[in-house]
């Protein structure tokens, strides 16, 4: 038994699956909230997903002292998260677009924005470094 269930859509199948697992803990009493850990992108795909649940409860955010991450996207006017809470964006997706002259900038040294990979490209990839 549990009272709360706390998905990552970075790791539970994305924004639609968390949405699911939301829907399905609402179902049976449960609450919901979002882990996130991760850039603004996938912020907002949390933040899409939890204006569409019923039983949200709250969004971690850990991102509050890291420079340039509201930069790594545009299209957003203001801050993001502003006195803890956030707009849910009207704009086609997830509402923002990818900054990439930014994102160049924390690139791995020698790596290249939208890099080819074909290792991604079969069923079963298994190409993750963590978990």
């Amino acid at each position: 038994s549990v009272d709360i269930v706390h998905p990552d859509p970075n790791t539970a199948g994305g924004i639609l699956e968390t949405k699911r697992i939301g829907d399905f803990a609402s179902k049976h009493g449960i609450g919901f909230m979002h882990h996130h850990a991760a850039g603004p992108i996938s912020f907002l795909g949390c933040v899409h997903s939890a204006a569409a649940t019923e039983n949200f409860m709250w969004l971690e955010h850990h991102a509050v002292d890291k420079k340039d991450w509201e930069n790594l996207v545009t299209g957003f006017e203001g801050p993001i998260v502003k006195d803890g809470y956030v707009t849910v964006p009207e704009k086609p997706g997830i509402g923002v677009e990818l900054n990439e002259e930014m994102v160049k900038k924390y690139l791995i040294k020698g790596e290249k924005l939208f890099a080819p990979t074909p290792e991604w490209d079969k069923i079963r990839a298994w190409d993750r470094l963590w978990s």
